[in-house]
């Protein structure tokens, strides 16, 4: 088991996960069921399943859960392109959430390489 809040990838993810809460707030009240919604839980699903990772009993499980969080930073990535495109997202905090993903994405496979060692 993993110290969840020693793990720097974590953390990150938590802090892009409030970053996005409070941007999306911003979105139309009738975005709130439909892009507004899957942008949260992709961003929430980034931090949430490195902590179950974290959890788990072997590294071989951790790396796995990993994997399920790099899957959900691509579908944020997916999410805040098509946003910026509907004119949702300025430029500026489209570059700030790419320029975090990115970064959490490299985060997450360094792990992955480090735990499978």
């Amino acid at each position: 088991m993993h110290h969840l809040k020693e793990i720097h990838v974590w953390r990150k993810a938590v802090e892009l996960a409030t970053y996005i809460y409070k941007t999306v707030a911003d979105f139309p009240s009738d975005e709130r069921f439909g892009l507004t919604n899957q942008i949260k839980r992709a961003v929430v699903s980034i931090a949430s399943n490195i902590a179950e990772g974290a959890g788990r009993n072997s590294d071989k499980e951790f790396v796995q859960f990993l994997g399920i969080a790099n899957g959900s930073s691509y579908e944020l990535q997916t999410q805040i392109i098509i946003a910026r495109n509907l004119g949702l997202l300025d430029d500026n905090s489209t570059k700030y959430i790419e320029e975090q993903l990115d970064e959490i994405q490299k985060m997450i496979y360094g792990f992955q390489k480090k735990l499978k060692v």
